[in-house]
C-alpha cells in the first residue's frame, strides 16, 4: 500500500504535547538547572540589576521569561518573593523598559518584611514569581491631566508619563508629587528631563517636612499653577497611601472633569461605624459575628478563615465574591451597595447590615 494513502477510518497519528505526559513541576525542576527562567507555564522574572531611587528605596530591573504576557502603563503585578522558604506576595506597579524587561521600585517600610528584603537583601540573579497584570489606571485620550502622587504612588505615574512622552503631549499635564523629605523623591532627574523635553508637562515636587519651606498637603493645595487649563477641565489620577487618596478625593471629586484613584495601602476602618452584624457564608452555612466598618477580609481572617485574596487594595479583583443579601459600605469611595447578586470586593468593603455572601 502506498505510504501516502491511509485506509478510510484510520486516524493520522498525532503529536503528543509534552504537557500531557510531563509534570510541570518536574519539567521546571530540571529545566531550571539549565536556565532559571525556563518553565513549562509559570511566569518568572530574574533580577538583573539594582538602581538607587531616593532615600530608603531602590529600583529592581527584572527580565521576564516568555510566559509573562506584559502590561499596560499604570497597571500592577503581583511579585512572589521567597524568604526563609516561604513564598510571600506583594503588588507593585512596574515600568516597562523593553519587551521583556521591567523596573519595580520598592520603598523599605518599617516592619515590612518583603519591602526591606527587596531593598536591602535581594541579590542579582534572584528569581521571582510574576503574576498577570491587573488594574484599570489609565489616562483619557488627549485630555488635560492632573496627576497626584505621594510616596510610592509615583511608580504608576512614571509608567504613564513615559508612555505619554513617546510623542508630543496633546494636552497639558501637571504632575504634583509629594514626599516627606526632599531627598526621598524617586526619578527626580528623569521627571525633570521629561518636563524639559515637552512644554506641555509641568512637574511640581513638594516636600511636606522641608525645614525651610514645607509644602502644603493635597487637601490644602490651591493648584494655582495650572496655567491656561483650569482645574474644572482636568482629569485627575491620584495614587498614594489610603489617607492621601481619601484627602484628594474629598478635595477634588466634585471640582474636576474626571477622577480616578488607587491607594497602595489597605483601607482604614470606618471610624463612625458602631456595633456588629451577622455574616453568613452561603456555601458552608457558617455564621459569624463581625464588626461594622471593618473590611470583610480582615474580619474573616480574624475568625481563622483564609479567603482568596491578592492586593488587599481593591484593584486585582482576586477577593471578589457575590452578595446574596444585605448591604456593604465601600471604604474607598464611601458608596453604599445593597443589590443582590452583585460582586463584592471583600478587601475594601465593610458590612452595614446582616450580610450573606456566596463564600
Amino acid at each position: 500500500m502506498n505510504a501516502a494513502v491511509r485506509p478510510i477510518g484510520v486516524a493520522r497519528p498525532s503529536l503528543v504535547s509534552p504537557q500531557r505526559w510531563l509534570s510541570p513541576a518536574l519539567f521546571d525542576f530540571w529545566a531550571g538547572h539549565l536556565n532559571p527562567l525556563w518553565t513549562l507555564r509559570q511566569p518568572l522574572a530574574r533580577l538583573l540589576r539594582r538602581e538607587p531611587a531616593g532615600a530608603g528605596a531602590c529600583t529592581l530591573v527584572l527580565r521576564t521569561n516568555r510566559h509573562w504576557r506584559g502590561m499596560q502603563p499604570g497597571q500592577h503585578v503581583t511579585l512572589g518573593v521567597e524568604i526563609d522558604g516561604r513564598l510571600l506576595q506583594r503588588s507593585y506597579s512596574p515600568t516597562m523598559l523593553g519587551p521583556r524587561e521591567l523596573a519595580i521600585t520598592v520603598k523599605a517600610v518599617e516592619g515590612g518584611r518583603v519591602s526591606r528584603h527587596l531593598v536591602e537583601q535581594a541579590r542579582i540573579g534572584t528569581v521571582f514569581q510574576l503574576g498577570p497584570a491587573f488594574g484599570e489606571f489609565s489616562v483619557p485620550t488627549a485630555a488635560p491631566l492632573l496627576l497626584l502622587a505621594a510616596g510610592s504612588g509615583i511608580t504608576p505615574m512614571r509608567s504613564l508619563l513615559r508612555a505619554l512622552a513617546a510623542g508630543p503631549l496633546a494636552a497639558p499635564v501637571d504632575l504634583y508629587y509629594w514626599e516627606r523629605q526632599s531627598d526621598a523623591f524617586s526619578f527626580r532627574e528623569e521627571l525633570q528631563a521629561l518636563a524639559e523635553a515637552d512644554p506641555q508637562l509641568q512637574v511640581h515636587l513638594l516636600a511636606t517636612r522641608d525645614a525651610q519651606a514645607p509644602a502644603a498637603r493635597v487637601d490644602a493645595c490651591d493648584f494655582d499653577q495650572l496655567g491656561d487649563v483650569p482645574l474644572a477641565q482636568r482629569h485627575v489620577l491620584a495614587c498614594g497611601p489610603d489617607g492621601f487618596v481619601a484627602a484628594a478625593r474629598q478635595r477634588l471629586l466634585h471640582h474636576v472633569a474626571g477622577f480616578q484613584a488607587e491607594a497602595f495601602t489597605p483601607p482604614a476602618a470606618a471610624p463612625d461605624a458602631i456595633g456588629e452584624v451577622q455574616l453568613t457564608l452561603a456555601r458552608s452555612g457558617r455564621q459569624l459575628v463581625v464588626p461594622r466598618g471593618v473590611p470583610l477580609l480582615d474580619s474573616l481572617e480574624a475568625h481563622g478563615l483564609k479567603p482568596k485574596h491578592g492586593c488587599r487594595m481593591g484593584i486585582c479583583n482576586t477577593c471578589t465574591c457575590h452578595r446574596v443579601s444585605g448591604a456593604t459600605h465601600h471604604l474607598r469611595t464611601g458608596e453604599q451597595h445593597a443589590e443582590p447578586a452583585q460582586p463584592v470586593r471583600i478587601c475594601v468593603s465593610a458590612p452595614t447590615t446582616d450580610l450573606v455572601l456566596d463564600l
